[in-house]
Order: C-alpha cells, then structure tokens, then sequence
C-alpha cells in the first residue's frame, strides 16, 4: 500500500473532489462559561497596568486618608470622630470608581483599538463579553471595599458592625451598586469618541458627584439644596447613605438631608437606576468607534 493510499480521510477526500465534515459532538462551551474566561483576561490585564491599579485603588483610599486626618474632633453625644463619617461615604466612592469609571474608559479604549470588533466576528455570545466585564469590575470592588474598611479601622478606630442585618444591608446596596454603576458607565463608553475621553468624562463626572453626593462634605444637609437636588438624581448619592447607615448610629441619620437613612427609598433608586442604564446601553452601545462609520 502506498503513502497515499494511507492518507487521512479528510484529504483522501478532498483527493476525490467530495467534503469531509469533521465529527459535531462536541459541544461548544456555553456562554456562562466564556464569561468567567473573558473575565480572567480582563483581570490579568487589569492588574498587568500596574498605573491604572494604583490609580484605581488609591484615590478613594488617599481621599479619606485626607479628609480623616483633617477632620478629627468627635460628633457631640455620640463618641463617633467625624473622620469615621467619612468611611461609608467613601466606600460608595471606590464602588464607583472601580465599577463606572473602569468601564467607562475600558470599553472605550476596547472599541478604539479594535478589540470590540475582533469579538464581534467571533462566535462567543456577546453577553459574555459584558459578564466577563461585570465580573472584572465585582472583584476590584470587593478588593477596594475591604481595603477601606482596612483603612477605616486601623487609622480611624472604625467600630465593623456585630449585627447581620447590617452586612446585609451592606450586602444589597454593594450589588445594586455596582450593577448601576457599571451599567451607566457602559453607556458612557458609547457617548465619548474616544477613549481618552472617556477617561476623562468618567473621572470628571464621577469627582463632581462626590461633592453632589456628600462624600466629601458633611453633613449632607448643610450643602446648597440645589446640589443636593443633582445629588439625589444620581445613584452615588443614595449608595453613600446606605453605606453609613452600616456603619453609624441611627442618631446621625439627622446628617443626611431628609434626616432618615431611607432604605426604601435608596432600593427603588438603585434598581430603578439599573433598569434605566440596561435601557440606555441597550439603546446606545455601540461596537464600532465613530472613525469607522
């Protein structure tokens, strides 16, 4: 028998001018799966930028440092040190920073240099894409929640809370949280031209809801009423409540401008708010940049 007796069926066949169809049974993975591997990309890249992780990271952190040591003395009647009023605020700052301000300028920065449309052409379900980018923006926030409460109580004597009503309120407002943000800031990612700018919308925007917000500034009452009318149109604002009402006693809900932690109010916001920014990335994202058109 010769060589090309012996040959593989597939180029006998092509030999002979027919089609060989290479054995289907085995199944493609699903899309759950692709995201948790687009996810580990996402991570591995992240973590390899090494200026944009400590960038991330250590704004939010550097910010209470600041305001912590600044602001010391102790709110009457109450034992609780003005820089510890801080952490909760700062808290809904670092979950919107890793989350809407990371997809904010990543997106963008994915669609300008191609990647966007590489994915596109592939058969990996679009939603994996987006998983694998929620996914990347829940653990750097867990990582930048833990290392402020880590802040908290070793600069500022913060007291964690012993009652498990109280983690889960944390618990739901991190995750509603984070899903607004990092859908509003997908949305974003399609508004700007390009990914400098979108860096640059994000970080702007995100430093102007701070102060709307009352992370910065306490209590929120005392802020212009007009402000905090902006403030309290934005999910950041209604995140940091949440926050320090884990944190804080329920005397110093008479900080916050309608002198109650509100956590019904602050859940219908938060889910409105994600319902809403699904719309708008659904409505505007977009795969390719506008220099493509």
């Amino acid at each position: 028998m010769t060589a090309t007796d012996q040959a593989t069926p597939d180029r006998a066949a092509t030999a002979r001018g027919t089609t060989y169809d290479a054995p289907t049974d085995q199944a493609l993975p699903g899309a759950l799966s692709l995201a948790f591997a687009r996810a580990s990309i996402e991570l591995k890249t992240f973590f390899r930028e090494r200026d944009t992780v400590i960038f991330t990271f250590s704004l939010p952190i550097i910010m209470l440092i600041i305001l912590g040591s600044v602001f010391t003395e102790t709110v009457e009647n109450t034992g609780i040190t003005v820089s510890q009023l801080f952490v909760g605020g700062m808290i809904a700052g670092g979950i919107a920073s890793t989350s809407f301000v990371t997809l904010g300028s990543g997106i963008a920065s994915d669609r300008e240099d191609g990647t966007l449309k590489r994915l596109r052409g592939t058969p990996m379900p679009k939603t994996s894409y987006f998983l694998g980018k929620v996914l990347l923006v829940l653990v750097t926030s867990l990582a930048e929640v833990a290392l402020l409460l880590a802040v908290g109580v070793l600069l500022f004597d913060l007291e964690l809370p012993s009652e498990a009503n109280k983690w889960l309120t944390l618990g739901w407002i991190f995750v509603l949280g984070v899903t607004a943000c990092a859908l509003i800031g997908i949305a974003v990612s399609s508004l700007a031209r390009t990914a400098r700018s979108a860096s640059a919308l994000s970080n702007l925007g995100l430093l102007v809801l701070m102060f709307a917000s009352g992370v910065y500034f306490l209590p929120v009452s005392a802020l212009p009423e007009p402000l905090i009318q902006v403030g309290s149109l934005f999910p950041l604002k209604w995140m940091a409540q949440g926050s320090r009402s884990v944190f804080l006693p329920d005397s110093l809900a008479s900080l916050e401008a309608a002198g109650a932690w509100e956590h019904g109010r602050i859940a219908l916001v938060l889910v409105a708010w994600c319902i809403g920014g699904l719309i708008l990335c659904l409505t505007t994202f977009r795969w390719r940049g506008t220099r493509e058109r």
